[in-house]
């Protein structure tokens, strides 16, 4: 290796980092927050879900039983303690960790 090729790498190397760091720093910053589902959207009025499981109809949803939560639920992809959390029901988008809906199924 030549005297001329060490300073060159280590500019590459110098320029590829910083390159590397503002394209991870832009993605960051472009990342945004999935929405929140609608209780009025067409697939959660046909699931019955409220962000607020105290809310529920329990005589238009008897599978509904006090204590079912979002947060609670085996589908939920949040911590129980989160407010918002995702579920793949809902592709895409957030739930109330205090809601409910009619997928909801008891964590093993």
């Amino acid at each position: 290796m030549t005297d001329t090729s060490r300073p060159r790498r280590q500019f590459l190397i110098a320029t590829g980092s910083t390159a590397l760091a503002a394209g991870v720093t832009s993605l960051g910053a472009n990342a945004q927050t999935p929405p929140v589902v609608d209780p009025k959207d067409p697939q959660a009025v046909a699931l019955g879900y409220v962000p607020d499981a105290k809310k529920v109809d329990a005589k238009k949803w008897p599978k509904y039983a006090a204590g079912q939560l979002c947060s609670n639920c085996n589908l939920y992809q949040g911590k129980p303690t989160d407010k918002l959390g995702g579920c793949p029901i809902f592709a895409g988008k957030q739930v109330a960790g205090p809601g409910w809906c009619n997928a909801w199924l008891k964590k093993p």
